[in-house]
């Protein structure tokens, strides 16, 4: 049986990973959005606390909230992105189409019937969704590191190379802007 506190945590911890992922999409300014995703990042790895996945939650904060954020606020820095004025945000813009609206609505509605879904089916389960498998099996670091580190290997060097990549061409078109300028 969840107690109280317990519930009350996870809804806060809720509440701040959505309100600060809604905020990353709302801002004008690169620099808030970025900082807004660390927000939401850091309640992400304490769902995971309370998930009773302390190796994830550790992982989340050192994997994205450090190194990856690292490499957005460079590359945003770098390329110092203005902040956006309201006036390139008009009816004519793509976005605001009929058509590209109406698309969204439907995708936040489909959002909502699997949430809903996901979350009826979990409470008739009994339990919360993590506890369907093993837990020793699930949460070992051992188990984790061995199939990161061999059946996925290629991606893992893979993902590090994009990254790579990424931050090289986040240099190039910065210097290219400024030897224009």
């Amino acid at each position: 049986c969840i107690s109280m506190p317990e519930t009350l945590i996870f809804y806060a911890f809720s509440a701040l990973a959505i309100g600060a992922s809604a905020m990353v999409i709302g801002q004008r300014n690169p620099m808030y959005s970025v900082m807004m995703l660390i927000a939401s990042f850091g309640a992400l790895a304490g769902l995971y606390v309370q998930l009773d996945a302390p190796f994830v939650a550790v992982a989340q904060i050192i994997i994205y909230a450090g190194a990856i954020m690292v490499l957005f606020l460079f590359v945003v820095m770098l390329l110092n992105a203005p902040k956006e004025d309201g006036s390139e945000w008009d009816r004519l813009h793509p976005l605001r189409q009929p058509a590209v609206v109406r698309f969204g609505g439907l995708l936040a509605l489909l959002l909502l019937v699997q949430l809903g879904w996901a979350l009826l089916s979990a409470r008739g389960l009994g339990g919360p969704v993590g506890a369907l498998g093993d837990a020793e099996t699930v949460g070992s670091v051992r188990v984790l590191g061995r199939v990161l580190f061999t059946d996925y290997g290629f991606a893992f060097e893979a993902t590090s190379i994009l990254i790579l990549v990424a931050m090289v061409g986040a240099v190039v078109l910065a210097r290219r802007e400024g030897e224009g300028s």
